[in-house]
């Protein structure tokens, strides 16, 4: 079991979008959806596109890179589900969110 670490403020990562954070040397991708953060490996295993700066569907990123989705509540691609995301576990106290690293 990993330790909690801070990574964000509640208000940095507005509804619908994402934010990258580095974290012990991995970069997360945070997404807020329908206000519920999730959070999951920055880089694409496509190509290494940056999910973070994709776009959001409902729980759907698009790489911007080559258009590659995942659920970032699951990290399952949505075109072949035997390729995962790592995700990670979020937790909230008051404004800060914490990752399971």
């Amino acid at each position: 079991m990993g330790e909690f670490v801070k990574v964000a403020k509640r208000g940095e990562i507005p509804q619908d979008t994402g934010k990258c954070v580095e974290v012990q040397g991995k970069e997360i991708a945070l997404f807020n959806v329908g206000g519920k953060v999730c959070a999951l490996k920055h880089v694409c295993p496509h190509q290494g596109g940056p999910l973070a700066e994709g776009g959001l569907d409902g729980s759907v990123v698009t790489c911007p890179w080559h258009g590659w989705q995942f659920d970032v509540t699951t990290g399952v691609c949505t075109f072949n589900d035997s390729i995962r995301q790592e995700t990670f576990k979020v937790k909230e106290e008051g404004e800060d969110i914490f990752v399971e690293v």
